[in-house]
């Protein structure tokens, strides 16, 4: 298994979010967006790992979170897997849990860090 994980400018996404996964080829790779704070970085990365891995194990697709994500609404105020239609929610909660318990570890405040991933959508 080949996993990689890429920080690009948030413009480079796939849709507006901050973490993305998709397969390509024989890896699978990890998209973040350039933040300022390396550690909010590495818990996005973590976040989108775990996340995939816990999708992967209960078989849910990398296409059936692609077609949720890609047709999610840009203005809602929550993001997709949040969502209580999301195929991944429970994978994306349990995801969102590990990635608070690293940002305490890290010293990562939650809600600036919550506030930075929200503006990198409006920087680009």
């Amino acid at each position: 298994m080949r996993i990689i994980i890429d920080t690009i400018p948030h413009s480079d996404q796939r849709y507006n979010t901050v973490g993305d996964y998709f397969q390509a080829e024989d890896a699978l790779v990890i998209n973040v967006s350039q933040l300022a704070d390396r550690r909010e970085m590495l818990l996005i990365a973590i976040h989108e790992l775990v996340e995939w891995a816990l999708c992967d194990v209960a078989g849910i697709s990398n296409e059936a979170i692609d077609a949720f994500d890609l047709q999610y609404p840009e203005s809602a105020d929550q993001e997709p897997g949040d969502s209580i239609s999301a195929p991944y929610r429970r994978q994306h909660l349990i995801a969102s849990g590990v990635e608070k318990i690293l940002a305490a570890e890290m010293g990562v405040n939650w809600l600036e860090y919550e506030t930075h991933c929200q503006e990198a959508g409006r920087l680009e």
